[in-house]
């Protein structure tokens, strides 16, 4: 994948992250029922929504790129894994959204300290 896909994709994941992060902490009604039926509780629809606005937001944080892009991808797996398992009906967005945070990880991958 060439550099000049990765701002677009930043560019994308910011938009997509900072909107559905949002919407969580907004109590959209989508978001609510969502996260009704997961079972776990409401309170885990507002840790989710700061994590995505937040991890959003270390997109744009030189030398924090990294970290952001991984708590994504570490989002992403638990929206796969509660849609294939509970929500339905498609994994498919969560899935795109994470191979996208997936390919900022390895771009970024030199700010990691190991």
């Amino acid at each position: 994948m060439g550099n000049y896909l990765f701002p677009g994709i930043r560019v994308l994941l910011t938009l997509a992250f900072a909107a559905a992060g949002l919407a969580k902490l907004a109590g959209v009604e989508m978001m609510v029922a969502s996260f009704d039926a997961l079972g776990i509780g409401q309170w885990f629809r507002y840790v989710t929504g700061v994590i995505e606005v937040g991890s959003a937001a270390l997109l744009w944080v030189p030398g924090l790129q990294v970290y952001g892009a991984g708590l994504l991808v570490c989002t992403m797996i638990g929206a796969v894994l509660a849609h294939l398992f509970i929500l339905g009906p498609s994994a498919i967005p969560a899935l795109v959204l994470g191979i996208l945070a997936a390919s900022l990880v390895w771009k970024h991958r030199n700010q990691l300290p190991i």
